[in-house]
């Protein structure tokens, strides 16, 4: 009998650049580690923000543009949880969703 309390799959919704795509796999090995019996995948994700590059952010809707299609993705249910960096989340959270973890910051020296 399986335990409802062990997901089976997961699935990571994260930009496809390389500090987003490490932070995923960082957060993917981590729950390896903790779910050995789940399926724990990667869905790479090219958003607004990444592809308006010759205009400021705030003039197109701010920090939400990187991090808008993750969101989309969790609600479609493609994918159970997304990996990014603070510096991109906005101050009000839509409605559903939760800042469910913070991983502890390294130490940049």
């Amino acid at each position: 009998m399986s335990n409802p309390s062990i997901p089976t799959k997961i699935v990571i919704a994260t930009r496809e650049s390389t500090l987003a795509l490490w932070q995923a796999n960082y957060i993917r090995r981590w729950l390896i580690e903790l779910y050995p019996q789940s399926e724990i995948s990667i869905l790479g994700m090219t958003t607004r923000g990444d592809q308006i590059l010759n205009t400021s952010l705030s003039k197109i809707g701010g920090k939400g543009l990187f991090i808008k299609e993750l969101e989309q993705s969790m609600a479609e249910g493609r994918a159970d949880i997304a990996v990014h960096s603070m510096k991109d989340v906005p101050m009000n959270m839509p409605s559903g969703f939760v800042l469910a973890a913070i991983t502890e910051r390294e130490d940049p020296r």
